[in-house]
């Protein structure tokens, strides 16, 4: 044991050694290594954070579906769904993309009765909408700040309504360290959602609360009973129901399919990455392989000279990840995701006006220095073993 102890000694001593050499290897890892972690730590944030919203959201979610797309119901059906055993409340909703602004910022409107805005919100600054002959808007932090828009400030009529448009006023905005969804939502009533896009007597979707046990009822209950054709018609949209266990089963796919893209062109920056910590660790450095050669010269076995690169190694990548881990922390603490949040969230700017969503630890940073790991030992152990198994006047030549 005492000589896997000096051993290992040396193979620190071998980092003080090159200190230029020890610093570029850790760099080159570094750079590698921390646009992964910032993506990674982005993800599982943006996991966390829908996660918690969908649990905090419907137990069902019934809409419309006709010709395989999901399409606009009647409002009236609401009381059909109301009259299901095992129902506790079921909320209209209205959703849609617009165009606002002199640069036709891209939003989403969101309808809701005015009696789901009673108890106001904590993460909000200013009011929520209420009935009024203005139309009253709730805008996101970053909508707001792409918009110029303050609380009390007044928006000319944007949409089309062949009974006419309103003015419409900003009652209240959302603090930037609210939830991520909020960035670029327009939060309205239902009437002023409708009217938005001439949409009167229609609604996107069914906010469906159940008493617990009773999901699975009322879904079937819903696609039996429930219809949206008009009088005498014998066609039209059909029911469609979305449990909350289904939205979290297509979370992965959906909300974090920017994950694989950023991972499959990171696979090319790691392979760079090997190459340079190769050349550094002695594939195209003399010196290192006299070093390796003066070490086998005066009786060092292979072993110990792989054991020895081993340690150098696992000390570089560590030290590498450890500084990953903190430039990760600082890029997305303090400069809050600057640039690469644009990456995950459309509509992002360059630098976000919300908190943007992250998680460092655990996982990301246990993968962090085991990839760190893996691309200092496939760089180093090829030319360590190279040099080590080479008569020592061929290493020293």
């Amino acid at each position: 044991m005492t000589k896997f102890i000096e051993i290992a000694g040396t193979g620190v001593t071998a980092i003080l050694l090159h200190p230029w050499r020890s610093a570029v290897t850790a760099g080159a890892v570094t750079v590698v290594l921390l646009p992964y972690l910032v993506c990674l730590g982005l993800s599982h944030g943006l996991r966390l954070e829908a996660e918690s919203s969908i649990q905090l959201g419907a137990d069902l979610y019934v809409s419309g579906i006709q010709f395989g797309h999901k399409v606009p119901i009647p409002l009236v059906a609401k009381s059909q769904i109301e009259r299901i055993d095992g129902v506790t409340e079921v909320v209209p909703r209205i959703v849609g993309a617009i165009a606002i602004g002199r640069n036709r910022e891209s939003a989403v409107v969101v309808g809701m009765p005015v009696d789901r805005f009673a108890t106001g919100a904590s993460f909000l600054e200013g009011r929520l909408p209420g009935q009024n002959s203005v139309n009253e808007l709730v805008l996101g932090s970053e909508l707001a700040h792409r918009l110029n828009l303050k609380l009390d400030s007044r928006i000319p009529p944007f949409y089309q309504n062949a009974q006419g448009e309103k003015v419409s006023s900003v009652v209240g905005i959302f603090r930037p360290d609210a939830p991520v969804w909020q960035a670029n939502l327009i939060l309205t009533t239902l009437t002023t959602a409708a009217a938005i896009f001439n949409q009167e007597g229609l609604v996107n979707d069914f906010l469906v609360y159940c008493r617990p046990g009773y999901e699975d009822h009322v879904r079937a209950k819903v696609l039996e009973t429930v219809s949206y054709r008009a009088q005498g018609s014998s066609g039209g949209p059909r029911p469609m129901v979305i449990q909350r266990t289904d939205l979290t089963a297509v979370l992965p796919t959906g909300l974090l399919g920017q994950q694989g893209v950023f991972e499959l062109h990171f696979v090319l920056v790691f392979a760079v990455g090997i190459l340079v910590v190769l050349v550094t660790s002695g594939l195209g450095l003399s010196e290192r392989r006299r070093e390796i050669g003066i070490l086998k010269a005066t009786g060092w076995q292979t072993d110990e000279i792989l054991f020895r690169s081993l340690v150098e190694g696992c000390l570089l990548s560590l030290a590498a990840a450890a500084l990953a881990i903190v430039l990760g922390l600082v890029w997305l603490r303090v400069f809050n995701g600057f640039w690469i949040a644009g990456v995950f969230l459309y509509g992002a700017g360059v630098s976000p006006a919300f908190r943007v969503p992250f998680v460092l630890a655990p996982a990301p940073a246990l993968l962090t220095v085991l990839i760190a790991l893996v691309v200092v030992m496939t760089g180093s152990i090829y030319s360590t073993w190279r040099a080590a198994t080479a008569s020592p006047a061929e290493a020293m030549r």
